[in-house]
């Protein structure tokens, strides 16, 4: 079923971008921002009985990446949202959201050891975000990312190969704390940073926003999200204990195993041992003594 409706949605897509690339493009960047917004959504609500912090990080950062990727998809070209800024907005929106993603799944394994401050955080993304905004519209610093019947500035490619080195170092420290979260989450987080790097190198090489190497990206940042999103929300909605709960669930197969092992111990004891209660019946007894009592 799923290989099944993943086909239906990129026969729809296809179909989308055949009609129209603004209709493409608006489907393909609120499946993020959704996928983004759920995140948010379930990692916030859980966060006062949830014991693994990584996740309530991962949630408030895609929030912001959500929002910056909403507007992305307003000021994009032909949507006439954003008067006179033609494409070089989008792609410094676009630009905007892939540093604070990269950057935020770097961060993330710091938390799989120790509690955020959440509201700092907030406030520490609000912070930068706000100041990046800023700069795009208020005090138009932010350094251009694409020229009409040029293409791609410098500044904007290089930004991309960054964004891949970042994310390539995210994986590393990712896999190296694996054993703090379930192996299928971490691949699955993995995998979806891989096809983010393909993406980002993709669009390293187009030079209209309407191209066939910036649909490629598009597509290719849908996978990513969709492995997010498996990862995140479906893993989490559907085997809690090994995402959400992930220390709790580790506590209790300790203390599982601490358990048999006692019953080893008491077992193979030749002492006779055995508990009473107050009424002098007996609760509990080791298998030396059954054996002799018959």
């Amino acid at each position: 079923m799923e290989i099944v409706l993943g086909l239906l949605t990129f026969v729809g897509l296809y179909a989308a971008e055949h009609y129209s690339y603004i209709l493409f493009h608006c489907l393909a960047e609120l499946f993020s921002v959704v996928i983004a917004s759920a995140i948010f959504v379930i990692a916030w609500n859980t966060r006062k009985i949830a014991d693994n912090h990584f996740f309530l990080f991962v949630g408030v950062a895609f929030l912001f990446i959500g929002a910056v990727d909403l507007l992305h998809t307003f000021a994009y070209k032909g949507m006439d949202v954003f008067e006179g800024y033609g494409a070089n907005l989008p792609t410094q929106l676009w630009i905007t959201a892939r540093y604070l993603e990269s950057l935020s799944l770097l961060v993330a394994p710091v938390f799989l050891r120790r509690k955020p401050k959440i509201y700092a955080v907030f406030a520490a993304y609000s912070l930068a975000v706000g100041l990046l905004l800023l700069s795009l519209f208020v005090f138009r610093s932010f350094p251009d990312c694409f020229v009409d019947g040029v293409g791609l500035t410098p500044f904007k490619i290089a930004s991309e190969y960054v964004v891949c080195a970042i994310l390539v170092a995210a994986i590393a420290v990712l896999r190296k704390n694996r054993e703090l979260l379930d192996g299928y989450v971490v691949k699955l987080l993995s995998a979806s940073m891989i096809i983010t790097i393909l993406s980002e190198l993709s669009f390293t090489l187009y030079i209209d926003v309407y191209g066939l190497f910036n649909m490629l990206g598009h597509y290719l940042k849908v996978v990513s999200f969709y492995l997010i999103y498996k990862a995140v929300i479906e893993k989490g909605l559907t085997q809690p204990y090994t995402t959400i709960f992930r220390d709790l669930k580790r506590s209790e197969t300790l203390l599982q195993q601490s358990r048999e092992e006692q019953r080893i111990i008491f077992d193979s004891d030749p002492s006779w041992i055995y508990y009473k209660n107050r009424d002098n019946q007996f609760v509990r007894v080791n298998q030396s003594f059954a054996d002799i009592m018959g």
